[in-house]
């Protein structure tokens, strides 16, 4: 049971995307607020502060969404490129990330010699 637990806890990497979600989804839970609080400065004469106020939480937000998918994707490349995928075949036999022979059997394969390929730009 232990093993499941320690498998199950997430790393120092996975606790850093997960608070810089938070963080994300918290700046953009804010920016309505920012608007009204922007909308109710210019409506007291502070029409730059209000302005300065609505773009900055904008912008925070902005910011925070892009740095949570940039570390989220690098999170989910480095969990992808460490898995092993197995692929079984419906015989039952395991691929081997080799080409099928020439000599095979099946119907619905184009096979090209290797003159054949052209490049494509």
């Amino acid at each position: 049971m232990t093993g499941w637990h320690a498998e199950r806890t997430p790393d120092g990497s996975a606790k850093a995307v997960i608070a810089v979600t938070l963080l994300a989804l918290l700046l953009v839970a804010v920016v309505p607020v920012a608007l009204l609080a922007g909308v109710i400065m210019m409506m007291l004469g502070h029409v730059v502060g209000g302005l300065a106020l609505f773009g900055g939480s904008v912008l925070a937000a902005a910011i925070a969404v892009a740095l949570a998918g940039i570390t989220g994707m690098r999170r989910l490349r480095k969990l992808v490129s460490g898995l092993r995928f197995r692929v079984v075949q419906p015989d039952g036999s395991q691929h081997t990330e080799v080409a099928e022979p020439w000599g095979s059997d099946s119907t619905n394969v184009v096979q090209l010699d290797p003159s054949e390929y052209t490049e494509v730009r």
